[in-house]
Formats: structure tokens, sequence, C-alpha cells
């Protein structure tokens, strides 16, 4: 039953991949190397049932084969016995060999409910291994820490210093950052490049404390962001992340859900990313509603409601984790443009996929392999171009 759990998940996961992705799929004609996937993946479902379903009818098949030469050899020798062989002893013990031979044709049945008996045992053997296994689940940090709260209006400046940090994201596991140092003055627009798989988006998880530092640490504004309360971290940091997810609601909860500004302000950062006329063609306005995951809304306007939502905090750091990835030019510009007018004096570090994303940034962090490429090459993006062998000039290419 462990075994059926586990790769039934496999089948749920690939299904609901598969529909996610289903344009994508069918625009490079792969719908038969899903198919064929999904079949596999049934069959390796199917089979633990398959197996347990032949050793049981072996195992009922095998114990009916008992029976049936029980009840066979007794009838057999009470017909070949001479007559006058019984005696009122042995009829009297008759009742209790028909009992006997009733217990054994019975036996198939009881075997049935005992298998049944064992299956629902088995049952809830693994929902009480899970519920143990949930139950040392390691959980996050506290929200507050009273004793270390950040002053009101930090980060004031938006320094970020990254020093000697190591990421792993379980304890047997190899490191995904190997001792990264360096230094994001506050002010600047930082680039975060590198190939799939380098480490970019752990360094910006780092960040945010979704997985805690292995060794060395982050000092913003210096505070030791480990030191803080996770609420006290995370709400002073804006993200624009590369998948925006719109809760189910109104415009407002989504844009401002603790109720901390005026419609008047709300209203402004709409008109910054664009979004002004497109809420005011709804018939509610800001209490239009959005459903959950924000589906009946496009791809580039959720993106642009998160930095609507940036807008409105005013976070000194600004992360874009990729967040122009899945949208299309007009929207990037809209949102590249919005982010230098507004986020002038204020830290940006822009994880890129699309280089032009970086060209403009003031310093370029080239990651390869959870490790700087070369601290030397944290440079401005002409003069990372310009050295030999540079890790960022052959993206630039290759771009």
């Amino acid at each position: 039953m462990r075994i059926n759990g586990t790769t039934k998940s496999l089948v749920a996961n690939h299904l609901a991949d598969s529909i996610q992705g289903s344009m994508t799929i069918r625009a490079f004609e792969e719908e038969d190397r899903f198919f064929v996937k999904n079949l596999d993946l049934v069959d390796v479902n199917a089979s633990p049932n398959f197996h347990s379903f032949a050793a049981n009818e072996w195992l009922i098949q095998r114990l009916e084969m008992l029976s049936a030469i029980a009840l066979s050899s007794s009838a057999l020798c009470m017909v070949l016995l001479p007559p006058g062989t019984f005696t009122s002893g042995l009829l009297s013990q008759t009742g209790f060999i028909g009992m006997a031979l009733s217990y054994g044709l019975s036996l198939n049945l009881s075997l049935v409910l005992s298998i049944q008996n064992q299956c629902t045992l088995a049952n809830y053997i693994i929902s009480v291994e899970r519920l143990n296994q949930y139950m040392h689940v390691p959980s996050e940090a506290p929200e507050v820490i009273e004793e270390n709260r950040p002053p009101v209006s930090w980060p004031s400046v938006g320094k970020v210093e990254i020093q000697d940090l190591q990421i792993r994201y379980r304890p047997d596991a190899p490191l995904v950052l190997r001792v990264i140092s360096c230094t994001f003055e506050g002010g600047h627009k930082i680039g975060i490049v590198g190939r799939t798989g380098s480490g970019k988006t752990t360094l910006i998880s780092a960040l945010f404390r979704l997985v805690e530092p292995s060794g060395g640490r982050i000092v913003v504004d210096g505070i030791d962001i480990t030191k803080l309360g996770l609420h006290d971290l995370r709400s002073r940091l804006g993200i624009i992340p590369q998948d925006p997810t719109l809760f189910n609601g109104t415009v407002r909860l989504n844009l401002d859900p603790l109720s901390q500004h005026t419609d008047y302000e709300i209203w402004e950062a709409l008109g910054k990313c664009q979004l002004k006329e497109v809420v005011r063609e709804k018939e509610d306005g800001l209490d239009s509603f959005v459903v959950e995951a924000g589906s009946n809304w496009s791809m580039g306007q959720r993106q642009l409601f998160c930095l609507g939502c940036a807008l409105l905090r005013r976070s000194k750091i600004l992360v874009l984790d990729e967040a122009t990835a899945s949208i299309d030019n007009t929207t990037d510009s809209i949102l590249q443009r919005t982010i230098r007018s507004e986020f002038a004096n204020c830290t940006v570090i822009t994880v890129a996929h699309r280089i032009p994303t970086v060209m403009d940034c003031t310093m370029v962090l080239a990651i390869s392999d959870g490790k700087l490429a070369e601290y030397v090459w944290y440079d401005e993006p002409m003069e990372l171009m310009k050295r030999e062998g540079s890790l960022f000039g052959q993206l630039v290419k290759e771009y």
C-alpha cells in the first residue's frame, strides 16, 4: 500500500503538469511522448495491486486444496473402515469432526475477511506513519522575535552583505551555494546571471529565508537577517516573482491585503503600472472579483499587479526573480520603465532570464555551479563583456 500511494502521486503530478502545459505540449507536438509516459506511470502504479491480488489468489487456492484434501481423507477413512468399527465414543466425536470440516470449508471466507482487515490495518499504520512524519517536519523560524525587532525605518539604505554564504536543501545533500561573498550597495541595480541550475534563485530564497543558510550569513543594513522574525524580514522586502499568484477576492484585497492604504494610493499605484484604465473599466472597480490564482487576468496583468503591490509597500529592497520570463516585450518595457523611475533610490536585485534586462544594471553578479564565476567579474555589464573569458560575455553572445 505504501508503494501504491507513492506511485499514485507520480500519476497525479504528471497529469497536473500535462494539463497546465497542454498548450506548450501541443505547440511542440509532444503529445505522444506525454501519453506514453502517462501509460508507463499507470502501469507502475497498477503493478503493486496486481502482485497483491496474485499473492492473495495463490494463498486462497492452496488453502482450498488443503481443505479439500482434509475433507476427502476423512470421508474415505470413514467409508473404508470395517463395519462395527464405530463405537458410541467415536460416534460422539463425529460431531466434532464435522465441526472441524466445517471450519476447514469456511477457512476461505475467514481468510478473505482477514485480508480485508489486514488492508484496513495497513491503512491505519500508513496514516500513523504519515502523521508521525509530519509531526517531525522542522518548523520555520518564528514570525516575530520580540527581543530582535528591527527599527521601523529598516532597511533605510538597502545595503546587502553576503558573507561566506553556503546553502544546502537537506542536511545530507550537497551544497547548492558554495561560499558566496559579495556586497550589494544601497541604491544600486544588481543583475544576477548564470545558466540554469547555477543557483540564482537559491540566492534569492536565502534572502527571504525560504531556506536557511548552512554557513555564513546575510546582513542587511547592519542586521543579520537570521536574527529576525520571518514577518519582520519578509514584510520589509519587495518581490516580483516569475509566476505571480493572485488570491481569491477583490482587486483591493490583492493589492492591499492588510488595508494599510487609501483608495487614492491604490489608484495611484495602478496608474503607475498601467492598470488603472483596465480596472476602471470593470463594473466594480477596486472591488472587481479575482478568481483563484487570478486566472481571469492575463499573465502580464498579474505581473503588473505584483508591481503595484511593490509600489504600495515602497520597499527599500526590491527583488525581481526572472519577472520578465513569462511576459511579452510590451509588458516587460512597462515593468522596467516603472522600476527605473519609481525605485531609483532603492536596491533592485534582478535575476535575469533575458540578458537585455540587466544591461542597464550598475553591477552584474555572474554565478556558475553555485559559486561566483570569479569575484572580479562582479562588475558593471560593459566591463564584464570586455573581459576575456567572461561568463557574462559568453551569455550575451549566446543570447
